[in-house]
Protein backbone atom coordinates (compact mmCIF):
# COMPACT_ATOMS: atom_id res chain seq x y z
CA UNK A 1 0.00 0.00 0.00
CA UNK A 2 1.33 3.41 -1.03
CA UNK A 3 -0.04 6.85 -0.25
CA UNK A 4 0.34 9.98 -2.39
CA UNK A 5 -0.74 13.51 -1.51
CA UNK A 6 -2.39 15.99 -3.84
CA UNK A 7 -4.54 19.10 -3.87
CA UNK A 8 -8.27 18.53 -3.54
CA UNK A 9 -10.39 19.87 -6.41
CA UNK A 10 -13.77 18.41 -5.46
CA UNK A 11 -14.31 16.51 -2.22
CA UNK A 12 -15.50 12.95 -2.19
CA UNK A 13 -14.35 9.34 -1.87
CA UNK A 14 -13.92 6.95 -4.80
CA UNK A 15 -12.77 3.33 -4.82
CA UNK A 16 -11.91 1.40 -7.95
CA UNK A 17 -9.24 0.41 -10.49
CA UNK A 18 -6.90 3.02 -11.92
CA UNK A 19 -7.01 3.72 -15.64
CA UNK A 20 -4.03 5.66 -17.00
CA UNK A 21 -4.92 8.05 -19.82
CA UNK A 22 -2.21 7.59 -22.41
CA UNK A 23 -2.12 10.39 -24.92
CA UNK A 24 -0.87 9.61 -28.40
CA UNK A 25 2.39 11.36 -29.29
CA UNK A 26 2.03 12.47 -32.89
CA UNK A 27 4.90 13.10 -35.28
CA UNK A 28 5.26 16.87 -35.55
CA UNK A 29 8.81 16.84 -36.91
CA UNK A 30 9.56 19.27 -39.69
CA UNK A 31 9.29 17.96 -43.25
CA UNK A 32 9.64 19.92 -46.46
CA UNK A 33 6.56 19.98 -48.70
CA UNK A 34 6.52 20.69 -52.41
CA UNK A 35 2.88 21.71 -52.80
CA UNK A 36 2.32 24.70 -50.50
CA UNK A 37 -1.23 25.25 -51.71
CA UNK A 38 -2.21 21.65 -50.93
CA UNK A 39 -0.58 21.83 -47.48
CA UNK A 40 -2.40 25.07 -46.70
CA UNK A 41 -5.64 23.40 -47.75
CA UNK A 42 -4.87 20.45 -45.41
CA UNK A 43 -4.45 22.87 -42.54
CA UNK A 44 -7.62 24.82 -43.35
CA UNK A 45 -9.69 21.64 -43.50
CA UNK A 46 -8.25 20.33 -40.22
CA UNK A 47 -8.81 23.69 -38.51
CA UNK A 48 -12.42 23.83 -39.75
CA UNK A 49 -12.97 20.28 -38.51
CA UNK A 50 -11.55 21.28 -35.12
CA UNK A 51 -13.94 24.23 -34.93
CA UNK A 52 -16.81 21.88 -35.79
CA UNK A 53 -15.74 19.51 -32.98
CA UNK A 54 -15.53 22.37 -30.49
CA UNK A 55 -18.96 23.62 -31.45
CA UNK A 56 -20.36 20.12 -30.86
CA UNK A 57 -18.62 19.92 -27.47
CA UNK A 58 -19.95 23.40 -26.64
CA UNK A 59 -23.53 22.29 -27.33
CA UNK A 60 -23.12 19.07 -25.34
CA UNK A 61 -21.50 20.81 -22.38
CA UNK A 62 -24.25 23.46 -22.27
CA UNK A 63 -26.66 20.63 -21.50
CA UNK A 64 -24.41 18.75 -19.07
CA UNK A 65 -22.46 21.42 -17.18
CA UNK A 66 -24.22 24.70 -17.97
CA UNK A 67 -23.60 27.72 -20.13
CA UNK A 68 -20.86 29.45 -18.15
CA UNK A 69 -18.58 26.41 -18.14
CA UNK A 70 -19.39 25.62 -21.78
CA UNK A 71 -18.03 29.02 -22.79
CA UNK A 72 -14.53 27.53 -22.47
CA UNK A 73 -15.11 25.83 -25.82
CA UNK A 74 -16.62 28.90 -27.40
CA UNK A 75 -13.42 30.78 -26.53
CA UNK A 76 -11.31 28.01 -28.07
CA UNK A 77 -13.35 28.16 -31.30
CA UNK A 78 -12.65 31.87 -31.51
CA UNK A 79 -8.93 31.33 -30.92
CA UNK A 80 -8.86 29.01 -33.95
CA UNK A 81 -10.29 31.86 -36.01
CA UNK A 82 -7.74 34.36 -34.67
CA UNK A 83 -5.71 36.04 -37.42
CA UNK A 84 -2.45 35.99 -35.45
CA UNK A 85 -2.71 32.24 -34.86
CA UNK A 86 -3.58 31.42 -38.46
CA UNK A 87 -0.99 33.81 -39.92
CA UNK A 88 1.72 32.14 -37.84
CA UNK A 89 0.76 28.73 -39.27
CA UNK A 90 0.49 30.06 -42.85
CA UNK A 91 3.89 31.75 -42.53
CA UNK A 92 5.63 28.48 -41.62
CA UNK A 93 3.91 26.56 -44.42
CA UNK A 94 4.53 29.24 -47.06
CA UNK A 95 7.96 30.62 -46.20
CA UNK A 96 9.60 27.51 -44.75
CA UNK A 97 7.72 24.97 -46.88
CA UNK A 98 6.86 23.18 -43.64
CA UNK A 99 4.31 20.41 -43.27
CA UNK A 100 1.07 21.40 -41.54
CA UNK A 101 1.69 19.21 -38.45
CA UNK A 102 4.97 20.98 -37.73
CA UNK A 103 3.54 24.42 -38.59
CA UNK A 104 0.66 24.01 -36.14
CA UNK A 105 2.91 22.63 -33.40
CA UNK A 106 5.59 25.33 -33.81
CA UNK A 107 3.09 28.17 -34.09
CA UNK A 108 1.15 26.87 -31.09
CA UNK A 109 4.27 26.54 -28.93
CA UNK A 110 5.46 30.02 -29.90
CA UNK A 111 2.14 31.77 -29.26
CA UNK A 112 1.52 29.77 -26.08
CA UNK A 113 4.92 30.86 -24.76
CA UNK A 114 4.14 34.49 -25.53
CA UNK A 115 0.84 34.26 -23.63
CA UNK A 116 2.43 32.46 -20.66
CA UNK A 117 4.99 35.25 -20.22
CA UNK A 118 2.48 38.11 -20.24
CA UNK A 119 1.77 40.10 -17.09
CA UNK A 120 -1.97 39.90 -17.66
CA UNK A 121 -3.42 36.81 -15.99
CA UNK A 122 -6.27 36.42 -18.46
CA UNK A 123 -3.78 36.21 -21.33
CA UNK A 124 -1.68 33.70 -19.37
CA UNK A 125 -4.72 31.47 -19.10
CA UNK A 126 -5.02 31.49 -22.91
CA UNK A 127 -1.65 29.73 -23.10
CA UNK A 128 -3.27 26.41 -22.17
CA UNK A 129 -6.10 27.02 -24.62
CA UNK A 130 -3.61 27.57 -27.47
CA UNK A 131 -1.90 24.27 -26.69
CA UNK A 132 -5.28 22.55 -26.51
CA UNK A 133 -6.51 23.80 -29.90
CA UNK A 134 -3.13 23.07 -31.52
CA UNK A 135 -3.22 19.47 -30.30
CA UNK A 136 -6.77 19.12 -31.59
CA UNK A 137 -5.76 20.28 -35.08
CA UNK A 138 -2.66 18.06 -35.08
CA UNK A 139 -4.76 15.06 -34.03
CA UNK A 140 -7.09 15.65 -36.98
CA UNK A 141 -4.16 16.12 -39.39
CA UNK A 142 -2.72 12.80 -38.24
CA UNK A 143 -6.07 11.03 -38.46
CA UNK A 144 -6.03 9.93 -34.84
CA UNK A 145 -7.64 10.40 -31.47
CA UNK A 146 -6.55 10.10 -27.85
CA UNK A 147 -6.47 6.52 -26.62
CA UNK A 148 -8.12 5.13 -23.52
CA UNK A 149 -10.55 8.03 -23.10
CA UNK A 150 -13.44 5.58 -22.97
CA UNK A 151 -13.60 2.98 -20.22
CA UNK A 152 -15.48 -0.31 -20.22
CA UNK A 153 -15.78 -0.32 -16.42
CA UNK A 154 -16.03 2.31 -13.69
CA UNK A 155 -12.52 3.54 -12.91
CA UNK A 156 -10.32 6.26 -11.45
CA UNK A 157 -8.77 8.15 -14.34
CA UNK A 158 -5.12 9.23 -13.90
CA UNK A 159 -3.39 11.56 -16.37
CA UNK A 160 -0.59 14.10 -16.58
CA UNK A 161 -3.31 16.61 -17.32
CA UNK A 162 -6.85 16.75 -18.63
CA UNK A 163 -8.12 19.38 -21.00
CA UNK A 164 -11.64 20.76 -20.45
CA UNK A 165 -12.78 19.05 -23.66
CA UNK A 166 -11.46 15.69 -22.47
CA UNK A 167 -13.17 16.12 -19.11
CA UNK A 168 -16.55 16.93 -20.64
CA UNK A 169 -16.38 13.95 -23.03
CA UNK A 170 -15.70 11.43 -20.27
CA UNK A 171 -18.58 9.09 -19.47
CA UNK A 172 -19.68 10.33 -16.07
CA UNK A 173 -21.23 6.92 -15.29
CA UNK A 174 -17.83 5.25 -15.75
CA UNK A 175 -15.72 7.96 -14.08
CA UNK A 176 -15.30 7.42 -10.33
CA UNK A 177 -12.69 10.14 -9.87
CA UNK A 178 -9.74 11.68 -11.64
CA UNK A 179 -6.20 12.42 -10.57
CA UNK A 180 -3.80 14.70 -12.47
CA UNK A 181 -0.28 15.99 -12.15
CA UNK A 182 -0.90 19.43 -13.59
CA UNK A 183 -3.64 21.99 -13.06
CA UNK A 184 -4.83 24.24 -10.26
CA UNK A 185 -7.92 23.98 -8.07
CA UNK A 186 -9.32 26.97 -9.96
CA UNK A 187 -8.56 25.79 -13.51
CA UNK A 188 -11.24 25.18 -16.16
CA UNK A 189 -10.96 21.44 -15.60
CA UNK A 190 -11.30 21.84 -11.83
CA UNK A 191 -14.46 23.88 -12.26
CA UNK A 192 -15.81 21.15 -14.54
CA UNK A 193 -15.06 18.51 -11.88
CA UNK A 194 -17.06 20.46 -9.31
CA UNK A 195 -19.91 21.01 -11.75
CA UNK A 196 -20.01 17.27 -12.55
CA UNK A 197 -19.65 16.30 -8.85
CA UNK A 198 -16.58 14.14 -9.47
CA UNK A 199 -13.98 13.63 -6.68
CA UNK A 200 -10.64 14.88 -7.99
CA UNK A 201 -7.05 15.54 -7.00
CA UNK A 202 -4.31 17.48 -8.75
CA UNK A 203 -0.59 17.81 -8.10
CA UNK A 204 0.00 14.04 -7.99
CA UNK A 205 2.99 12.48 -9.80
CA UNK A 206 1.46 9.85 -12.08
CA UNK A 207 3.06 6.39 -12.35
CA UNK A 208 2.19 4.22 -15.37
CA UNK A 209 2.54 1.12 -13.16
CA UNK A 210 -0.71 2.07 -11.41
CA UNK A 211 -2.77 1.01 -14.44
CA UNK A 212 -5.34 -1.60 -13.39
CA UNK A 213 -4.44 -1.47 -9.68
CA UNK A 214 -7.06 -0.94 -7.02
CA UNK A 215 -6.98 2.59 -5.56
CA UNK A 216 -8.77 5.00 -3.26
CA UNK A 217 -9.19 8.71 -3.89
CA UNK A 218 -10.04 10.58 -0.70
CA UNK A 219 -10.18 14.22 -1.66
CA UNK A 220 -11.26 15.16 1.87
CA UNK A 221 -7.74 14.27 3.05
CA UNK A 222 -6.10 14.93 -0.36
CA UNK A 223 -4.88 11.32 -0.57
CA UNK A 224 -4.47 8.79 -3.34
CA UNK A 225 -3.94 5.28 -1.97
CA UNK A 226 -2.62 2.63 -4.36
CA UNK A 227 -3.08 -1.08 -3.49
CA UNK A 228 -4.88 -0.38 -0.19
CA UNK A 229 -4.83 -3.16 2.41
CA UNK A 230 -8.09 -4.78 3.48
CA UNK A 231 -8.40 -2.72 6.66
CA UNK A 232 -7.97 0.60 4.82
CA UNK A 233 -10.29 -0.50 2.02
CA UNK A 234 -13.01 -1.47 4.48
CA UNK A 235 -12.68 1.78 6.46
CA UNK A 236 -12.87 3.96 3.33
CA UNK A 237 -15.84 2.01 1.98
CA UNK A 238 -17.70 2.68 5.23
CA UNK A 239 -16.91 6.40 4.87
CA UNK A 240 -18.06 6.34 1.24
CA UNK A 241 -21.35 4.69 2.13
CA UNK A 242 -21.93 7.32 4.83
CA UNK A 243 -21.45 10.03 2.22
CA UNK A 244 -23.90 8.36 -0.14
CA UNK A 245 -26.42 8.03 2.67
CA UNK A 246 -26.01 11.70 3.51
CA UNK A 247 -26.65 12.62 -0.12
CA UNK A 248 -29.87 10.60 0.01
CA UNK A 249 -30.91 12.32 3.22
CA UNK A 250 -30.34 15.72 1.62
CA UNK A 251 -33.21 14.96 -0.74
CA UNK A 252 -35.50 15.07 2.29
CA UNK A 253 -34.67 18.78 2.67
CA UNK A 254 -36.60 19.66 -0.47
CA UNK A 255 -39.51 21.89 0.41
CA UNK A 256 -38.02 22.91 3.75
CA UNK A 257 -36.92 26.41 4.69
CA UNK A 258 -33.31 27.50 4.71
CA UNK A 259 -33.34 28.74 8.27
CA UNK A 260 -30.94 28.53 11.22
CA UNK A 261 -31.91 27.06 14.58
CA UNK A 262 -32.22 30.59 15.92
CA UNK A 263 -34.68 31.54 13.18
CA UNK A 264 -32.41 33.45 10.78
CA UNK A 265 -33.81 33.00 7.26
CA UNK A 266 -31.33 32.82 4.38
CA UNK A 267 -32.58 33.10 0.82
CA UNK A 268 -30.94 30.20 -1.01
CA UNK A 269 -30.83 30.86 -4.74
CA UNK A 270 -29.19 29.24 -7.79
CA UNK A 271 -26.66 30.51 -10.32
CA UNK A 272 -27.66 29.64 -13.89
CA UNK A 273 -26.30 30.33 -17.36
CA UNK A 274 -29.14 29.34 -19.69
CA UNK A 275 -32.89 28.78 -19.84
CA UNK A 276 -32.64 24.96 -19.33
CA UNK A 277 -30.57 25.59 -16.18
CA UNK A 278 -33.74 26.89 -14.53
CA UNK A 279 -35.02 23.31 -14.54
CA UNK A 280 -31.91 22.24 -12.61
CA UNK A 281 -32.58 25.03 -10.12
CA UNK A 282 -36.12 23.76 -9.57
CA UNK A 283 -35.00 20.11 -9.36
CA UNK A 284 -32.65 21.08 -6.54
CA UNK A 285 -35.32 23.20 -4.82
CA UNK A 286 -33.73 26.62 -5.29
CA UNK A 287 -35.73 29.43 -3.71
CA UNK A 288 -34.98 31.68 -6.67
CA UNK A 289 -32.31 32.60 -9.21
CA UNK A 290 -29.57 34.77 -7.72
CA UNK A 291 -27.51 35.04 -10.89
CA UNK A 292 -28.81 34.54 -14.41
CA UNK A 293 -25.83 35.09 -16.70
CA UNK A 294 -27.41 36.79 -19.69
CA UNK A 295 -24.26 36.71 -21.85
CA UNK A 296 -25.15 33.19 -23.01
CA UNK A 297 -27.52 34.92 -25.45
CA UNK A 298 -24.63 36.82 -27.01
CA UNK A 299 -22.04 34.04 -27.29
CA UNK A 300 -21.71 31.36 -29.96
CA UNK A 301 -23.38 33.48 -32.66
CA UNK A 302 -22.46 36.00 -35.36
CA UNK A 303 -24.75 38.92 -34.52
CA UNK A 304 -26.43 40.65 -31.59
CA UNK A 305 -29.51 38.92 -30.16
CA UNK A 306 -32.68 40.85 -30.87
CA UNK A 307 -34.89 42.33 -28.20
CA UNK A 308 -37.48 39.65 -28.97
CA UNK A 309 -34.97 36.79 -28.58
CA UNK A 310 -33.89 38.11 -25.22
CA UNK A 311 -37.45 38.79 -24.08
CA UNK A 312 -38.47 35.19 -24.82
CA UNK A 313 -35.49 33.77 -22.90
CA UNK A 314 -36.02 35.96 -19.83
CA UNK A 315 -39.79 35.37 -19.87
CA UNK A 316 -39.29 31.60 -20.07
CA UNK A 317 -37.03 31.57 -17.01
CA UNK A 318 -39.43 33.80 -15.08
CA UNK A 319 -42.30 31.43 -15.90
CA UNK A 320 -40.27 28.35 -14.99
CA UNK A 321 -39.54 29.86 -11.57
CA UNK A 322 -43.27 30.53 -10.94
CA UNK A 323 -43.04 33.77 -9.02
CA UNK A 324 -39.68 33.11 -7.34
CA UNK A 325 -37.16 35.92 -7.71
CA UNK A 326 -35.01 35.85 -10.87
CA UNK A 327 -32.01 38.19 -10.81
CA UNK A 328 -30.72 38.83 -14.33
CA UNK A 329 -27.17 40.08 -14.64
CA UNK A 330 -26.83 42.43 -17.58
CA UNK A 331 -24.33 41.71 -20.31
CA UNK A 332 -20.95 40.73 -18.86
CA UNK A 333 -18.91 40.28 -22.00
CA UNK A 334 -15.21 40.99 -22.48
CA UNK A 335 -12.16 39.49 -20.72
CA UNK A 336 -12.60 35.70 -21.07
CA UNK A 337 -15.96 36.03 -22.85
CA UNK A 338 -15.46 37.28 -26.38
CA UNK A 339 -17.72 37.60 -29.41
CA UNK A 340 -16.12 38.76 -32.66
CA UNK A 341 -19.12 40.81 -33.80
CA UNK A 342 -18.65 43.14 -30.81
CA UNK A 343 -15.42 44.22 -32.56
CA UNK A 344 -13.60 44.81 -29.29
CA UNK A 345 -10.01 45.97 -29.61
CA UNK A 346 -7.28 43.66 -28.38
CA UNK A 347 -6.12 44.79 -24.96
CA UNK A 348 -2.99 44.15 -22.95
CA UNK A 349 -5.10 43.58 -19.85
CA UNK A 350 -8.68 42.67 -20.88
CA UNK A 351 -9.67 41.42 -17.41
CA UNK A 352 -9.40 45.04 -16.30
CA UNK A 353 -10.32 46.54 -19.65
CA UNK A 354 -13.36 47.36 -21.77
CA UNK A 355 -15.90 44.87 -20.47
CA UNK A 356 -19.27 44.36 -18.78
CA UNK A 357 -21.03 47.58 -17.71
CA UNK A 358 -18.33 49.66 -19.40
CA UNK A 359 -19.40 48.34 -22.80
CA UNK A 360 -23.07 48.92 -21.96
CA UNK A 361 -22.51 52.53 -20.93
CA UNK A 362 -20.42 53.25 -24.02
CA UNK A 363 -22.96 51.53 -26.27
CA UNK A 364 -26.29 52.68 -24.78
CA UNK A 365 -28.46 51.36 -27.64
CA UNK A 366 -27.13 47.86 -27.01
CA UNK A 367 -27.84 48.35 -23.30
CA UNK A 368 -31.35 49.71 -23.88
CA UNK A 369 -32.25 46.71 -26.04
CA UNK A 370 -31.38 44.36 -23.23
CA UNK A 371 -33.13 46.46 -20.59
CA UNK A 372 -36.31 46.64 -22.69
CA UNK A 373 -36.32 42.85 -22.99
CA UNK A 374 -35.80 42.41 -19.23
CA UNK A 375 -38.51 44.92 -18.29
CA UNK A 376 -40.99 43.36 -20.73
CA UNK A 377 -40.26 39.92 -19.25
CA UNK A 378 -40.80 41.28 -15.73
CA UNK A 379 -44.54 41.35 -16.45
CA UNK A 380 -44.44 37.54 -16.37
CA UNK A 381 -42.60 36.97 -13.09
CA UNK A 382 -40.54 38.36 -10.23
CA UNK A 383 -37.51 39.78 -12.05
CA UNK A 384 -34.67 41.93 -10.70
CA UNK A 385 -31.73 43.45 -12.57
CA UNK A 386 -28.09 43.31 -11.49
CA UNK A 387 -25.23 45.30 -13.04
CA UNK A 388 -21.65 43.90 -13.09
CA UNK A 389 -18.21 45.48 -12.61
CA UNK A 390 -19.43 48.64 -10.88
CA UNK A 391 -16.76 50.94 -9.45
CA UNK A 392 -18.54 54.26 -8.80
CA UNK A 393 -21.75 56.06 -7.87
CA UNK A 394 -21.52 58.00 -11.13
CA UNK A 395 -21.87 54.74 -13.09
CA UNK A 396 -24.97 53.78 -11.13
CA UNK A 397 -26.57 57.17 -11.75
CA UNK A 398 -25.95 56.81 -15.49
CA UNK A 399 -27.49 53.33 -15.40
CA UNK A 400 -30.54 54.60 -13.53
CA UNK A 401 -31.02 57.39 -16.09
CA UNK A 402 -30.90 54.90 -18.99
CA UNK A 403 -33.24 52.56 -17.09
CA UNK A 404 -35.70 55.42 -16.51
CA UNK A 405 -35.61 56.28 -20.22
CA UNK A 406 -36.43 52.65 -21.08
CA UNK A 407 -39.39 52.60 -18.68
CA UNK A 408 -40.62 55.91 -20.06
CA UNK A 409 -40.55 54.53 -23.60
CA UNK A 410 -42.43 51.40 -22.53
CA UNK A 411 -45.05 53.55 -20.83
CA UNK A 412 -45.60 55.53 -24.02
CA UNK A 413 -46.03 52.25 -25.92
CA UNK A 414 -48.43 50.90 -23.27
CA UNK A 415 -46.16 47.88 -22.71
CA UNK A 416 -46.58 46.45 -19.21
CA UNK A 417 -43.70 45.68 -16.85
CA UNK A 418 -43.32 44.72 -13.22
CA UNK A 419 -41.78 46.32 -10.14
CA UNK A 420 -38.10 45.56 -10.83
CA UNK A 421 -35.45 45.76 -8.10
CA UNK A 422 -32.14 47.29 -9.13
CA UNK A 423 -28.87 45.87 -7.79
CA UNK A 424 -25.15 45.82 -8.45
CA UNK A 425 -22.37 43.29 -8.18
CA UNK A 426 -19.65 44.02 -5.67
CA UNK A 427 -16.59 42.45 -7.30
CA UNK A 428 -13.99 45.21 -7.22
CA UNK A 429 -12.18 46.70 -4.23
CA UNK A 430 -13.46 50.10 -5.41
CA UNK A 431 -17.06 48.95 -5.04
CA UNK A 432 -16.32 47.64 -1.53
CA UNK A 433 -14.78 50.94 -0.46
CA UNK A 434 -17.70 52.87 -1.98
CA UNK A 435 -20.36 50.43 -0.74
CA UNK A 436 -21.95 52.86 1.75
CA UNK A 437 -22.51 55.44 -0.98
CA UNK A 438 -23.59 52.81 -3.50
CA UNK A 439 -26.12 51.33 -1.06
CA UNK A 440 -28.03 54.60 -1.16
CA UNK A 441 -28.57 54.17 -4.90
CA UNK A 442 -29.71 50.54 -5.26
CA UNK A 443 -31.96 47.89 -3.72
CA UNK A 444 -29.41 45.14 -3.26
CA UNK A 445 -25.78 44.03 -3.53
CA UNK A 446 -24.55 40.68 -4.81
CA UNK A 447 -20.93 39.96 -3.96
CA UNK A 448 -19.06 38.24 -6.79
CA UNK A 449 -16.38 36.57 -4.68
CA UNK A 450 -14.50 35.00 -7.63
CA UNK A 451 -13.41 38.33 -9.09
CA UNK A 452 -13.37 40.11 -5.73
CA UNK A 453 -10.85 37.58 -4.41
CA UNK A 454 -8.48 37.77 -7.35
CA UNK A 455 -8.68 41.56 -7.61
CA UNK A 456 -8.19 41.98 -3.86
CA UNK A 457 -5.24 39.57 -3.71
CA UNK A 458 -3.86 40.52 -7.16
CA UNK A 459 -3.77 36.79 -7.99
CA UNK A 460 -5.16 35.04 -11.04
CA UNK A 461 -7.14 32.12 -9.63
CA UNK A 462 -6.45 30.04 -12.75
CA UNK A 463 -2.66 30.39 -12.53
CA UNK A 464 -1.39 27.08 -11.11
CA UNK A 465 1.95 28.69 -10.17
CA UNK A 466 0.11 30.85 -7.65
CA UNK A 467 -1.85 28.00 -6.07
CA UNK A 468 0.01 28.35 -2.76
CA UNK A 469 -0.74 32.08 -2.63
CA UNK A 470 -4.39 32.02 -3.67
CA UNK A 471 -6.46 32.04 -0.50
CA UNK A 472 -10.19 32.81 -0.79
CA UNK A 473 -10.34 32.73 3.03
CA UNK A 474 -7.81 35.58 3.22
CA UNK A 475 -8.73 38.05 5.99
CA UNK A 476 -8.74 40.89 3.44
CA UNK A 477 -11.41 39.14 1.38
CA UNK A 478 -13.53 38.39 4.45
CA UNK A 479 -13.16 41.98 5.69
CA UNK A 480 -14.29 43.22 2.28
CA UNK A 481 -17.39 41.03 2.49
CA UNK A 482 -18.10 42.17 6.06
CA UNK A 483 -17.74 45.84 5.09
CA UNK A 484 -20.08 45.40 2.15
CA UNK A 485 -22.77 43.72 4.27
CA UNK A 486 -22.57 46.35 7.02
CA UNK A 487 -22.69 49.29 4.61
CA UNK A 488 -25.53 47.74 2.64
CA UNK A 489 -27.67 47.12 5.71
CA UNK A 490 -26.96 50.61 7.00
CA UNK A 491 -29.02 51.97 4.12
CA UNK A 492 -31.66 49.27 3.74
CA UNK A 493 -29.88 47.34 1.00
CA UNK A 494 -30.05 43.53 1.21
CA UNK A 495 -26.80 41.68 0.46
CA UNK A 496 -26.08 38.33 -1.14
CA UNK A 497 -23.11 36.31 -2.38
CA UNK A 498 -23.13 34.77 -5.85
CA UNK A 499 -19.48 33.68 -6.17
CA UNK A 500 -18.04 30.25 -5.37
CA UNK A 501 -17.41 31.18 -1.73
CA UNK A 502 -21.17 31.13 -1.25
CA UNK A 503 -21.02 27.33 -1.44
CA UNK A 504 -17.99 27.01 0.85
CA UNK A 505 -19.45 25.24 3.89
CA UNK A 506 -16.45 26.23 5.99
CA UNK A 507 -17.53 29.86 5.69
CA UNK A 508 -21.31 29.51 5.93
CA UNK A 509 -21.41 30.28 9.65
CA UNK A 510 -19.08 33.26 9.14
CA UNK A 511 -21.37 34.69 6.47
CA UNK A 512 -24.44 34.26 8.65
CA UNK A 513 -22.65 35.91 11.58
CA UNK A 514 -21.78 38.78 9.22
CA UNK A 515 -25.49 39.17 8.46
CA UNK A 516 -25.69 37.86 4.89
CA UNK A 517 -29.23 37.77 3.50
CA UNK A 518 -28.83 35.52 0.46
CA UNK A 519 -26.50 32.86 -0.94
CA UNK A 520 -26.60 31.92 -4.62
CA UNK A 521 -24.74 28.79 -5.72
CA UNK A 522 -24.66 26.12 -8.42
CA UNK A 523 -27.89 24.08 -8.35
CA UNK A 524 -26.03 20.94 -7.25
CA UNK A 525 -24.79 22.70 -4.08
CA UNK A 526 -28.17 23.90 -2.82
CA UNK A 527 -29.29 21.01 -0.61
CA UNK A 528 -25.91 20.58 1.10
CA UNK A 529 -25.87 24.30 1.86
CA UNK A 530 -29.44 24.18 3.18
CA UNK A 531 -28.42 21.33 5.47
CA UNK A 532 -25.49 23.38 6.75
CA UNK A 533 -27.60 26.48 7.43
CA UNK A 534 -30.26 24.46 9.26
CA UNK A 535 -27.59 22.90 11.48
CA UNK A 536 -26.29 26.24 12.76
Amino acid sequence: MKRYNGKSIFKGIAIGPVKILKKVVYDTSKKEVSDIEAETKRYNEARDAAVHELQAIYKKSRETVGEETAQIFDVQSMLLADDDYNDAVYDLITNEKANAEYAVFAAGESISKIFSEMDDEYMKARSADIKDISRRVITILCGGKDENLDSSEPSILAAEDLTPAETVQLDKNKLLAFVTKYGSSQSHTAILARTMNIPALTGVIIDADWNGKMAIVDSFTGELIIDPDEETLKAKEIERQKLLKKQELLQELKGKETITKEGKKINLYANIGSVPDADLANENDAEGIGLFRSEFLYLGRNSYPTEEEQFVAYKNVARKMKGKKVIIRTLDIGADKQADYFKLDKEENPAMGFRAIRICLERPELFKTQLRAIYRASAFGNIAIMYPMIISVDEVKKIKKISADVRSALNKENIPYGDVEQGIMIETPAAVLMSEELAQEVDFFSIGTNDLTQYTLAIDRQNSKLENFYNPHHPAVLKAIQMTIENGHKHGCWVGICGELGADLELTENFIDMGIDELSVSPSRILALRDKVRSL
